[in-house]
């Protein structure tokens, strides 16, 4: 099947993680595109945009992001963001002349929103959504691609879960006992071999094997933790 727009993204961040001497989930690479291109999208021209600052006011961003926003050296893009949404918070949560009413559900909900809204996060989850519903397309009807899949070191264990929630969803019965399978495997066969790694980690810090060699154990504690969290920066 020609590439299409929609799996450009995909191939190459499958193909990337191949070709990689660091084991990588591809669909982190994939998220943290996502992520990049909505963070330079928000910090850039889109700021300007009424119906992007309206959403932007109401969900505002996690702290993760606003770090990432600040880190980008535009200090007066930031600063006209966080000017109209500081003015919203406080017309939504102090204009009222309380700050929390037990007995309000509405002022509950709102206080709960300051910090589980996220214009950024929507965004690159949404955009993930389609590209895994895609994903799992290809694996579907393209066979270069379902050998691409198979031969993968790894998925993230968060990823791990999503995947098999796409293919349960978009998948036949046959088709999905099949996809499981594979996925499984690759699961199974890198998890092994980190747990070996990590192991070996922790006796290379016992005298008696100083002077053996690391093999692959010295980055096994943030191979781990990106296997874990999904969390692949910490990887890099």
């Amino acid at each position: 099947m020609a590439e299409q727009i929609y799996t450009i993204p995909i191939n190459e961040s499958f193909d990337a993680s191949l070709e990689s001497e660091k084991p990588k989930c591809p669909l982190c690479a994939l998220y943290s595109m996502l992520e990049k291109n909505a963070l330079e999208a928000v910090m850039g021209a889109a700021m300007m945009e009424p119906d992007v600052r309206i959403e932007t006011n109401r969900k505002g961003f996690c702290k993760r992001h606003f770090a990432k926003m600040y880190s980008m050296g535009n200090r007066l893009g930031l600063g006209l963001i966080l000017e109209s949404h500081v003015a919203e918070v406080e017309k939504n949560i102090f204009s009222q002349g309380t700050l929390f009413d037990p007995k309000s559900e509405k002022e509950q909900k709102k206080l709960t929103s300051l910090d589980q809204s996220c214009y950024v996060c929507d965004k690159a989850n949404d955009n993930f959504g389609r590209l895994m519903s895609n994903a799992i397309y290809m694996w579907e009807n393209e066979d270069d691609f379902r050998r691409k899949y198979s031969k993968q070191t790894m998925f993230c264990l968060p990823h791990y879960k999503t995947l098999l929630e796409y293919g349960n969803s978009f998948l036949g019965k046959k088709d999905f006992a099949e996809f499981f399978k594979d996925t499984r495997n690759i699961m199974q066969n890198y998890i092994k071999s980190l747990g070996e790694d990590v192991s070996w980690f922790c006796k290379k810090f016992d005298y008696r094997y100083d002077k053996e060699p690391w093999y692959n154990a010295k980055d096994a504690v943030p191979r781990s933790i990106a296997f874990l969290s999904g969390n692949d920066e910490i990887n890099e």
